[in-house]
């Protein structure tokens, strides 16, 4: 399971234990900054719904978005039409409709959605869409630090957890 853990830098830092596909535990830092946010789609407020299945293999779970051409495909575990599609099109950065995570298959990273301003637009329109209610406010202190809100006042559905299901 995920144990997060606060950090004061501007990295969210995750622990993750060991997954059902055999990883081993490590950390994850999502990346407050990507150079290839320049091929995100101009539009990322209309987004098809998170309950779309591929648009491949129809797989109805373990979907991804790609914020480039906004087509929806399976991930890794199903049967890799997100990393396909990122082989044959260089479209890079997507979002897990599963976690609403950011990746960038081109950074090998996890993308901050609160720190990279870019992201924000398709995050709280996906995260609506799915749990139909804003996502709460992360405030930044003039000192950089995130405030973040109690995970109590979280539904437990939002947590992101920053896995492997890429």
């Amino acid at each position: 399971m995920a144990n997060q853990t606060d950090s004061s830098s501007s990295h969210m830092e995750i622990h993750l234990g060991e997954n059902e596909y055999g990883a081993e535990s490590g950390w994850v830092e999502a990346k407050t900054h990507c150079d290839h946010l320049a091929s995100l789609s101009s539009d990322l407020t209309h987004i098809p719904i998170p309950s779309t299945p591929c648009n491949r293999c129809q797989h109805p779970s373990e979907n991804w978005l790609c914020l480039s051409c906004k087509v929806v495909l399976c991930s890794r575990f199903v049967n890799k039409h997100m990393l396909e599609h990122y082989k044959q099109t260089t479209h890079c950065v997507a979002l897990s409709y599963s976690d609403l995570s950011v990746w960038c298959f081109a950074c090998d990273s996890y993308l901050d959605v609160q720190s990279i301003q870019q992201l924000r637009p398709v995050h709280e329109t996906a995260y609506i869409l799915k749990f139909g209610e804003t996502p709460p406010l992360w405030f930044v202190e003039s000192s950089g630090t995130e405030i973040k809100p109690p995970a109590r006042d979280m539904p437990s559905s939002s947590r992101i957890w920053y896995g492997f299901q890429r």
